[in-house]
């Protein structure tokens, strides 16, 4: 397996004096199999060097381009892709979905005629687009296995398996919870989801791994979906992999700040009894992994596909638990413009009743509730023995600023995940339309 990075900032190119080392376009890696299969990560503006290299003989090139998901700094490489341009050329466009098109949508929009000269009808070579959710899929002698991330929109990290060599690409990831903050390197998180997020790493012959940022900077970062970079050490650690390369460096640090992360993360994973190989991303990086293990592949029907149809998926029920008439119609707008059908209750009383009626999907519940609080409310839906009601995801929404135990004391109550308010209706629509998709009956 051979990666190439291309791109390796985050949110907008810096390019200048201050980057030659490591870079100033934003996300794209090359990855190629030893059968010759190719996919293209993400496809910001490093996809532009990229795309000139794959078109240099000017015959058709046929690929796969991966996009974890839609903002800009990871689609404004397309337009400039030259193998686009090519006639007979092949790819396979793969992003985070609901089977409903808002990947060509989103690609389309950015070549709108009030940005582009040309649009999405202009492009010459073969096109073909799939959605995507958790689960399992295969491109030539490749194993993608995809997972949610957490960011302000609907995110997927990829797990690729080939040649008895394993890399991840986990790009856009806030951790759940950045508890317990002063815990030594490599300690387990508090969160059920960071810890999914360990599992998903596990073993791995090299993470490449968002850390746009470090503890320092948060809180003012908070909710903004990036991992500091303390937590991508942590993770590594944790997950026994191999090597780490952390990447979407943040545009206001230049080379000599990222030599400095590069230190300070080595640093930490000394400090703990396992320590895996530690480097910031640059352009032009090129890492050669040549695998010792057989991947797994399974049975037929063993694994869930990743790939979602467009068809057969009704629309999906949330309820609203909050007796802040300003909140719901916040949530309710929010959530039916992306198509989801809302029922609302104000008490806790009438929140129980409306599960066992209604059967929604997902709920949405706030923790300080008049008569029957948020967490009452929780644990007594967690009781019933009904799997159609004892199942539901519950996401606690919450005002107060949530400690260590108070995040422990919800997952026992049988919260699914929480959110703090104020929310951000972007935050509450990738988080909704995730667990959505991943609990959705195949």
């Amino acid at each position: 397996m051979k990666i190439r990075f291309w791109g390796t900032r985050g949110s907008i190119a810096a390019p200048g004096p201050a980057t030659i080392r490591y870079g100033g376009n934003t996300s794209c890696v090359e990855l190629r199999a030893a059968d010759g299969t190719l996919i293209v990560i993400d496809c910001g503006t490093g996809a532009y060097g990229l795309g000139k290299e794959l078109a240099q003989s000017g015959e058709p090139v046929i690929g796969n381009l991966l996009i974890g998901h839609t903002h800009w700094d990871h689609i404004q490489g397309f337009p400039f892709f030259d193998p686009l341009f090519i006639e007979r050329s092949k790819w396979t466009v793969y992003a985070p979905g609901g089977g409903d098109r808002r990947l060509q949508a989103a690609l389309a929009g950015q070549m709108a005629y009030e940005y582009s000269p040309i649009n999405l009808d202009s492009l010459m070579a073969e096109l073909s687009y799939l959605d995507l959710t958790e689960g399992v899929f295969e491109v030539g002698s490749i194993r993608v296995t995809t997972q949610y991330l957490n960011h302000p929109a609907l995110t997927l990290g990829f797990r690729f398996e080939v040649d008895g060599a394993t890399l991840i690409y986990a790009c856009d990831h806030e951790p759940h919870s950045l508890h317990p903050l002063d815990a030594p390197a490599g300690a387990e998180p508090i969160h059920h989801e960071d810890r999914r997020h360990v599992k998903f790493l596990a073993g791995a012959d090299l993470i490449i791994h968002d850390a746009q940022y470090t503890l320092a900077d948060f809180p003012v970062k908070l909710g903004w979906g990036h991992t500091p970079l303390e937590r991508a050490v942590d993770y590594a650690i944790r997950a026994r992999t191999k090597r780490l390369i952390f990447t979407h460096h943040d545009p206001d640090r230049d080379d000599d700040a990222v030599d400095a992360l590069t230190v300070a993360a080595r640093e930490r994973a000394s400090t703990a009894s396992y320590t895996p190989e530690i480097d910031a991303a640059a352009e032009g990086m090129i890492v050669e992994l040549e695998g010792d293990k057989e991947v797994h592949r399974g049975s037929p029907g063993s694994d869930s596909s990743a790939l979602l149809s467009v068809s057969g998926r009704g629309p999906a029920t949330v309820l609203i638990v909050d007796d802040d008439p300003d909140m719901v119609i916040l949530l309710e707008t929010t959530l039916r413009a992306d198509g989801i059908r809302v029922i609302t209750a104000a008490d806790g009383e009438t929140a129980l009743k409306q599960v066992r009626e209604k059967r929604p999907s997902l709920v949405l519940l706030d923790m300080q509730l008049p008569d029957v609080d948020g967490m009452k409310v929780c644990k007594t839906l967690r009781d019933e023995t009904d799997p159609g009601v004892r199942d539901i995801p519950i996401l606690i929404l919450t005002g107060l600023k949530l400690t260590e135990a108070d995040i422990v004391d919800a997952f026992v109550a049988g919260a699914t995940d929480y959110l703090t308010k104020p929310i951000k209706p972007t935050t509450v629509r990738s988080r909704v339309r995730g667990w959505l998709l991943r609990t959705a009956a195949p």
